[in-house]
């Protein structure tokens, strides 16, 4: 098990640290009191942690602009990106499937319900298994409802919450014991089951471990598997075979595609049965990143001390350490928040040009398989061994290009892990090409060097919304020609 063993005079991705054992500044731990067990509702909690319950109110508000050059999400005066916009391959590649028709940046925890409710409805028809990271109820829906949560549909258990809490999203419970306010895992049946699966004794577990953890309890990758009548039952991580400090994503990709059930849509231009990967933040951070060497933990970046009337708490407005001017981070190191902010804007760089070549690329190699399909069904006859290889290829291309484009730091949770995932994702894809290129050849049908992606057809008229592409949100390759 990890323990926390300070930042030792280490290059954290290229930063400077500040001389040995530099750690957070100490919280002063709250004075406790005894919350009635089953108060859910925050504003009770807010009369023992008033402060504490102010600052979680700030999630509600918009966030600073200007400050993120990659996550711009909620801010002030800004529309909320599309990633579909931002990334019109991502249109492409998850056309047939929820996440192809809106797939808009959140607002933030105190809007978790709402934003659901506020988006194509095709991305919440998984039913109950949607509100497992949204609602504070979820632990008691599932109890009370065993394999019914997951697969009845999501407006039928979301009545079941409280009228008045319907629209309440992540709150003071989802984190912390009511009879003393230490940190706790409140989903057992996901990230308990997942630990499990890692070999983890939660007995052995540090405050640190738990820092994480309760974070870890969404911001992880998932899929939903499927019965025979497609119906949703269970929410699913896929860590079998992975070690604490070690989930690959190799692994990732071996046990989604090796476990039928999380194959939950069908891929338009292609054909193919796949799962998903989402928001895979604390895979990529506890894979020996930097940072998790040195002991830190999510929420000494992204929950950093505050001083209120003389005292230092945990600061409750969860946000990126950009938009809250890298205050966390003067915590360790020793250089000016502008030169702090430049480094990360480089390391970012990197890893979003990779993701848009390699995303390109796999775009590339899909719509070469719609090509030898459309052939095979006209008559042609295809080499089958070259078409498996590809589709092989193609998979692993596919699934990289997913666990990074869905991964909300933009790789610097982790820059070298995430360039690696980004390299292998472009290899793989130059393989699927080739291959693919050479089977057509072979069944005579010309291929143009350029394939035309068609992608005015996957980023225009998109769901029930019939959305449009916005070209002024599109990121470009930041380092185009380089």
């Amino acid at each position: 098990m990890r323990m926390l063993r300070g930042c030792v005079a280490l290059a954290l991705a290229g930063m400077v640290v500040a001389g040995y054992g530099c750690t957070p500044k100490k919280i002063e731990q709250a004075t406790t009191q005894v919350i009635p067990d089953g108060t859910i509702d925050p504003a009770k909690w807010g009369e023992v942690y008033p402060e504490q319950y102010r600052q979680w109110q700030q999630t509600a508000e918009p966030t600073p602009a200007g400050k993120s050059k990659y996550k711009k999400g909620w801010d002030v005066g800004e529309e909320l990106p599309d990633k579909l916009d931002e990334y019109p391959f991502l249109a492409l590649l998850y056309n047939g499937w929820a996440f192809g028709s809106e797939y808009r940046e959140p607002r933030g925890h105190r809007y978790m319900v709402q934003d659901q409710l506020e988006v194509d409805p095709g991305r919440y028809k998984a039913g109950g298994s949607c509100l497992t990271c949204k609602t504070p109820y979820a632990p008691i829906l599932q109890g009370n409802m065993g394999k019914d949560y997951f697969s009845k549909p999501y407006q039928e258990v979301r009545a079941k919450i409280p009228k008045e809490h319907q629209e309440l999203g992540v709150s003071c419970i989802d984190c912390h014991d009511n009879r003393d306010a230490s940190l706790k895992i409140s989903r057992g049946f996901t990230l308990g089951k997942g630990l499990k699966a890692l070999g983890v004794d939660q007995s052995h577990l540090t405050r640190q471990d738990m820092r994480t953890l309760v974070c870890a309890q969404c911001h992880v990758t998932y899929s939903i598997p499927k019965d025979a009548a497609v119906k949703s039952t269970d929410v699913f991580f896929p860590w079998q075979g992975s070690a604490w400090g070690d989930i690959s994503i190799e692994n990732i990709i071996k046990q989604l595609r090796n476990n039928p059930p999380s194959g939950e849509w069908t891929q338009s231009v292609t054909g193919f049965k796949l799962a998903f990967i989402r928001h895979p933040e604390f895979e990529l951070f506890s894979r020996n990143s930097p940072h998790w060497q040195a002991g830190a933990s999510c929420a000494d970046c992204h929950m950093p001390s505050a001083e209120v009337a003389g005292r230092k708490v945990t600061d409750h407005r969860v946000m990126s350490p950009l938009k809250n001017d890298l205050k966390s981070c003067k915590q360790c190191h020793e250089e000016t928040p502008d030169a702090l902010r430049d480094k990360v804007f480089a390391i970012q760089d990197r890893v979003m040009s990779q993701f848009i070549r390699a995303g390109y690329a796999t775009a590339t190699a899909a719509k070469l398989f719609e090509t030898a399909n459309k052939a095979s069904t006209a008559g042609s006859a295809l080499d089958k061994n070259l078409y498996a290889q590809a589709k092989d290829h193609y998979e692993e291309a596919f699934y990289r290009v997913v666990f990074i484009g869905a991964e909300n730091s933009a790789g610097f949770h982790n820059p070298a892990e995430a360039s690696r995932i980004m390299t292998d994702a472009a290899s793989h894809a130059a393989k699927a090409q080739a291959l693919l290129r050479q089977l057509l050849a072979q069944a005579g049908i010309q291929v143009p060097a350029q394939v035309d992606l068609e992608l005015a057809k996957y980023v225009n008229n998109r769901g029930v919304k019939k959305l449009m592409f916005k070209p002024q949100h599109e990121i470009k390759d930041p380092l185009a020609g380089k």
